[in-house]
């Protein structure tokens, strides 16, 4: 055999082998590991730039909805307003619901009580790029802060913007995981109400807000398409419109009547 045919035969170039021999004897003969790649609640937990937020709740006494978010994202704790990435879709899926009358600008969040007495706030206070920073522990501690604030200006409904939400809510309630069988989008039961208040000896107080459980509108939820979220939200549409239609206005004095919460 000649020295051409052994040359030919060889799948490696020499050079490439020398490199190699090289790193691995620099390395004391064992190769370089690969360096793991960070997550991305890890990158947003250490996020140099701490953003501070500027958004705060659109919440008073009177409201007919509130809409609950997970957390602020980086624009909108910048801005001060609600859902501001040019990427999320709550302020077209609010219109196409039929929940306001036209398209609305996030820098409209604090006309919205004014307008149609809604509202806004988050399970969390505290931006992060993205859900997947926060911890557990701030979902837990966020779940009690929002019961609380439900209880206090006692909203006619309420609407939890994703299902991370709710599931989250869930867990710090019942101390379990919500299962796929009890998960279901749109209206909740009325025992599963936010904000309920029951005395001593579990008789209702107040049942709490009507409870709707929505989409995500965010750019990164990419799990249902456009016109499949839409369905999802028209029912709530269509309930917020007979309500102001008939210009109903919620109060402590207001006498709760069993079976409202699908109408």
């Amino acid at each position: 055999m000649t020295r051409a045919n052994v040359a030919s035969k060889s799948s490696t170039p020499i050079s490439s082998v020398t490199a190699s021999s090289r790193k691995r004897a620099s390395n004391g003969g064992e190769s370089t590991p690969k360096k793991k790649r960070s997550t991305a609640k890890e990158r947003s937990e250490n996020d140099p730039h701490n953003p501070e937020n500027n958004l705060v709740d659109s919440l008073r006494p009177g409201l007919i909805l509130v809409f609950i978010g997970l957390n602020p994202g980086l624009k909108t704790a910048e801005t001060g307003h609600a859902y501001a990435h040019p990427s999320n879709r709550f302020w077209h899926l609010l219109h196409e619901s039929g929940v306001t009358p036209r398209k609305h600008l996030p820098s409209e969040t604090h006309d919205l009580p004014d307008l149609y007495s809604i509202g806004n706030t988050n399970i969390c206070a505290r931006p992060t790029r993205d859900g997947s920073g926060l911890r557990k522990e701030e979902l837990a501690e966020g779940a009690g802060i929002l019961e609380e604030k439900i209880r206090e200006f006692k909203p006619q409904a309420v609407c939890i913007v994703g299902k991370q939400i709710w599931e989250a809510l869930w867990l710090a309630r019942t101390g379990k995981k919500l299962k796929k069988d009890l998960f279901k989008w749109g209206w909740q039961d009325e025992d599963n109400w936010l904000g309920r208040i029951v005395d001593d000896d579990e008789h209702v107080l107040w049942p709490g807000a009507r409870t709707f459980v929505s989409t995500s509108t965010s750019g990164l939820s990419a799990s249902m398409k456009p016109h499949e979220k839409l369905e999802v939200w028209l029912p709530l549409g269509e309930w917020f419109k007979e309500r102001t239609e008939r210009g109903e206005q919620t109060g402590v004095e207001q006498p709760f009547k069993s079976g409202e919460h699908s109408s």
